[in-house]
């Protein structure tokens, strides 16, 4: 049985719109069952499937005339005639496929839905070809409400912190650490044993490196971006500091920040922006990085538990809209920033003086509001457990 994800309902609400729906992301977070899933709750018998991956489907695609295209369609069974329903699983491996997708759309009205890993690379093939005939949606890995669906738990997380109990919350956090040590990625959470999700979490960097880092980024030196990326995982929640990591890998800044951009724009960390009154000073300011997945950080290297937890929150609150964090030179922080209006700040056992600090700044700044995130149970106002994000 396929275990649908959150982001189903939400795809769902276009399945009869005329845009193709593109869902990219990181690899292995669930795109190919995603498509699978919307592929069997499609009521039409007037559809196809095809993994792009697979060298014989890419040669479809091949042919200079569309029309060409459409009659090998038709002989896998389309009729034209009516609604078609394309399914494309990996487009990034078919070079002008965004060409093609435009032609079937604007002359015979095909429905499609694509999925592909590298959105550095989507994003470039289909703004422009595709501009007004798409919806992108990005699926990451499991929120814990997910990780618990997967998990096939009983458990029910209250939407109020006054709802639980200290009992409420020793039943929850076994599970909950499982979720900050070893992630989101779907084929880890379905992993019985630490071992198998230690080798699964293996391959998946190992199919990253290979997949998007080699076939598509084609860099000079593979070395250099492979030692970015456990840099980068060493100092998760720091401040990217351009001048000296660019000393330590001995590239160019220009380089360094091309390797930044692809990283980011391929799902495997993501920069925050520190949050001011002027959008513009932001973008002068250096950023701090997390890592796509709590598990994947945690494998790269050997992280304190409280930055894996505060990683964890980022991946929940990514799911909700812009984040920021706040910083002075010298003074208090705060650690995310939601819709420049609400401020969290991650503790994992927080007192009163982290409540009265983070409401101080929350006022100065002129946010809506402010909640301590703590991993352990205590028992002050404007406090929320991790698990609840």
């Amino acid at each position: 049985m396929i275990k649908p994800r959150l982001i189903f309902n939400e795809i769902k609400q276009y399945f009869d719109s005329p845009e193709a729906i593109i869902i990219t992301g990181m690899r292995r977070t669930g795109k190919t069952t995603l498509l699978n899933l919307i592929f069997e709750k499609i009521p039409s018998k007037n559809k196809l499937f095809l993994d792009l991956e697979n060298p014989l489907n890419r040669k479809y695609f091949e042919e200079e005339n569309y029309e060409k295209i459409k009659v090998s369609f038709e002989m896998l069974g389309l009729d034209f005639s009516h609604r078609p329903f394309i399914f494309l699983d990996e487009i990034q491996f078919v070079k002008d496929l965004p060409s093609v997708v435009k032609y079937l759309i604007d002359h015979y009205g095909v429905k499609f839905f694509l999925t592909g890993s590298a959105s550095f690379y989507l994003k470039n093939l289909f703004t422009e070809s595709l501009a007004g005939r798409k919806y992108i949606f990005q699926l990451f890995p499991l929120t814990f409400g997910e990780f618990l669906l997967f998990k096939e738990s009983s458990l029910k997380i209250p939407s109020d912190i006054s709802g639980i109990t200290k009992a409420n919350h020793e039943a929850i956090s076994p599970l909950y650490e499982e979720y900050i040590l070893y992630g989101g990625f779907p084929g880890v959470v379905l992993k019985t044993n630490v071992e198998e999700k230690k080798r699964a979490l293996e391959e998946i960097f190992t199919s990253f490196f290979q997949h998007e880092v080699l076939q598509l980024g084609d860099f000079r030196k593979n070395e250099v971006i492979r030692d970015l990326m456990l840099l980068l995982a060493q100092r998760l929640g720091s401040k990217v500091d351009i001048q000296k990591i660019s000393k330590e890998l001995g590239i160019g800044r220009p380089t360094l920040y091309d390797y930044i951009a692809f990283l980011e724009g391929t799902f495997f960390i993501k920069t925050l922006r520190p949050f001011t009154k002027g959008k513009d000073s932001e973008i002068r300011k250096m950023p701090k990085v997390y890592i796509c997945d709590s598990g994947l950080a945690n494998y790269l290297t050997n992280l304190d538990s409280g930055l894996l937890f505060e990683n964890s929150i980022f991946q929940n609150l990514r799911l909700k809209g812009e984040l920021n964090y706040f910083q002075k030179k010298r003074g208090p922080e705060i650690d995310f920033i939601l819709n420049r209006e609400m401020a969290y700040e991650v503790k994992a056992t927080p007192h009163l003086s982290d409540i009265k600090r983070l409401e101080r700044v929350s006022s100065e700044l002129s946010l809506k509001g402010f909640q301590v995130v703590s991993k352990s149970y205590v028992a002050h106002d404007n406090v929320i457990y991790g698990f609840m994000l």
